[in-house]
């Protein structure tokens, strides 16, 4: 990153701020593209986003460049990622990095700040270290539906700061819940995690703005089964136990 642009950073200090900071960047900002991602399954480019002094280093995910999928419908991988943001914000969580959609050059896309993350480091390093933050994200996993945590989808960014990645396959209607965070299963759900919960369930009505917003993004049957599962978690208190069906992505990392 060149020494005449800022950076505009995440700190625990300043998230709020830092945050619209940055979605207001990611939305406005010009975006050049640096090269493609290594390992992705769909086409996923990292690309330089600035405005005026400011610049950052994102994620682009272009809707064209999503490989079809026999069980989600053809292009709304990048829908289902932004909708991921949107549920961490509306928890309070802070667990998706800060994901927007819009038009990049290679056309409708989910853009989203990249993390600079410790590169040795995954779930299976450091699981036994951040048990309360890894709470957190099984039970926004098993909200979600996620059918792909895998470990190298939880990053330790330089920050120190626990951040989830990668939520193409998400919030289909029926259970796919996959995932390397089973610790927790059958356990209760920890106070404050209930707490936030609550508070989510009423903003899944129809009138409420998040709602609204999911509901251009999934399908009503999507959000039917969103309301289901919040349902089933708040009244058995527990985090799910794995299904009768495949429940650990692979490769697991």
């Amino acid at each position: 990153m060149s020494q005449e642009h800022e950076a505009i950073r995440l700190t625990p200090e300043a998230q709020e701020v830092d945050l619209r900071a940055v979605l207001q960047l990611l939305r406005e900002g010009e975006m050049e593209l640096l090269g493609l991602l290594p390992w992705s399954t769909n086409y996923t480019f990292l690309a330089s986003v600035r405005r005026a002094s400011w610049q950052i280093l994102a994620v682009y995910k272009p809707q064209k460049g999503e490989r079809p999928l026999w069980d989600f419908p053809r292009g709304t991988l990048c829908l289902r990622e932004y909708a991921a943001f949107l549920v961490s914000e509306a928890l309070g969580w802070g667990l998706v990095p800060p994901t927007i959609l819009r038009d990049g050059p290679h056309g409708l896309g989910m853009v989203q700040l990249y993390i600079d993350a410790e590169p040795d480091e995954n779930y299976f390093t450091f699981h036994e270290k951040r048990q309360a933050e890894l709470k957190r994200l099984a039970a926004f996993d098993a909200v979600v539906n996620n059918a792909d945590r895998k470990g190298g989808h939880c990053l330790l960014g330089k920050d120190g700061r626990l951040w989830a990645i990668d939520h193409g396959i998400t919030f289909h209607a029926q259970n796919k819940l996959r995932t390397v965070i089973w610790d927790f299963a059958g356990q209760p759900l920890p106070p404050q995690v209930l707490r936030d919960l609550r508070a989510l369930r009423p903003r899944l009505e129809p009138s409420d703005p998040l709602a609204m917003q999911l509901a251009e993004l999934l399908s009503s049957e999507e959000m039917r089964s969103l309301q289901r599962r919040l349902d089933i978690l708040l009244a058995t208190r527990t985090f799910p136990q794995p299904g009768p069906g495949p429940s650990v992505p692979w490769p697991p990392v």
